[in-house]
């Protein structure tokens, strides 16, 4: 992890009050290059090689866990949107949104009954959509239509995504931790973009 990137991800992260009770905590560096590697190789936390020096492997998914209810990881994508908007490489005049599923092996079922999908989690994204003035349009299956020469924006996207490997496959069993690793991923992507055009 570079120099830069740290800059912009030091500052999210929340400082422990003076006298805390309990042994210092692992340099927070280190802990987010530990997560990195899971994420990158998707390894299981246990097996997080010790000699890498990035502490144990419950203490990164610990880390991990409390960054993301703090709101680390999506301040760190939206503050990488950010930089890439003022650099003008964000393009607002079209908005693409589209869901990839992924083998959970531990994964637990979003379920609100046995058997029946979370009709919550399937109806808010075109919620989300109508309340900004946005609309809509889901094509077809086997069409060609207006949609499919941008399509290829939304597939290259599930393939940058599933190229951390702790991401094609869901292992974690609370969503809060998948979440946390698809805000980091999205922000590494997007980052890297942004570190391409500028330098």
């Amino acid at each position: 992890m570079d120099d830069e990137l740290w800059a912009v991800i030091e500052p999210l992260l929340p400082v422990q009050p003076a006298g805390t009770p309990g042994p210092a905590q692992h340099d927070p560096r280190l802990v987010f290059q530990g997560i990195l590697f899971v994420l990158f190789t998707g390894i299981g936390w246990e097996d997080l090689p010790q000699e890498l020096g990035f502490g144990s492997g419950m203490t990164c998914w610990r880390r991990l866990r409390d960054w993301q209810a703090a709101g680390v990881f999506e301040a760190m994508h939206q503050a990488v949107l950010d930089c890439s908007n003022a650099a003008g490489l964000i393009d607002v005049d079209r908005v693409m949104i589209d869901g990839s599923h992924v083998r959970a092996e531990r994964g637990r079922r979003d379920r609100t009954e046995p058997g029946r999908p979370c009709q919550d989690r399937v109806q808010t994204p075109l919620a989300d959509l109508r309340q900004r003035g946005i609309t809509g349009y889901i094509p077809r299956r086997g069409t060609r239509d207006k949609v499919t020469a941008g399509h290829w924006i939304v597939e290259q996207t599930f393939a940058l995504l599933h190229q951390y490997r702790r991401l094609a496959i869901r292992w974690e069993r609370r969503i809060d931790i998948h979440y946390g690793f698809l805000n980091l991923g999205a922000a590494l992507i997007c980052w890297r973009r942004l570190s391409n055009r500028t330098r």
